[in-house]
Parts: structure tokens; C-alpha cells; sequence
């Protein structure tokens, strides 16, 4: 999928990765049941916010990294059908390895 959003400064664009629809003891979780995604794989990164000189501080995220964020994180869009959210950097919790 090509993506027609490039994200500007420290945004960056995440597909979020649903939550388990089944308990480790097997039950199948209802929509309500379930967590808000907080994983989420890495589309596009911006360039980076400005610094007090004026020069670009890079992102510490790339397309393809999956990274944890706050529950209530950043801004959900729909981009051609496709649920995505656009967080700050500072959102971001960690990278998965």
C-alpha cells in the first residue's frame, strides 16, 4: 500500500495492531472486552522538529518499527479505509525489538 500521507516534524503515521480477541485460557473476547491498541507498525516518520538553531533533529522511529504508545495516544484518521493514527514522538513509548 502506498501511502498518500507524509507526516510532517515529529509525526509520525502508525497502523495500529489489534489486541488478542481470545484470553490465554481460550474465551473469545467481545469488541467491548477488548483493549484500545497500543502497538502499532510504523508507516512513514517526518523529518524531525526544529531545533533552537534551526536545524532538524531526526526522528527516532522508521517505517517498519513497531513501537508501544499511550492508550489514548495521538489522532485516529481514516486514510483510504484504513485506520491509522498519527502520534508525536514524544507519544511513543518504546520500540519493539
Amino acid at each position: 500500500m502506498a501511502l498518500k500521507l507524509k507526516p510532517l516534524n515529529d509525526r509520525v503515521v502508525v497502523t495500529p495492531i489489534e489486541a488478542e480477541t481470545k484470553t490465554k485460557g481460550g474465551l473469545i473476547l467481545p469488541d467491548a472486552a477488548r483493549e484500545k491498541p497500543n502497538k502499532g507498525k510504523v508507516l512513514a516518520a517526518g523529518p524531525g522538529r526544529l531545533g533552537a538553531d534551526n536545524k532538524r533533529l531526526g526522528v527516532a522511529v522508521k517505517a517498519g518499527d513497531v513501537v508501544l504508545y499511550g492508550k489514548y495516544a495521538g489522532t485516529e484518521i481514516k486514510v483510504d479505509g484504513t485506520e491509522l493514527k498519527i502520534l508525536r514522538e514524544e507519544d511513543i513509548l518504546g520500540i519493539e525489538e
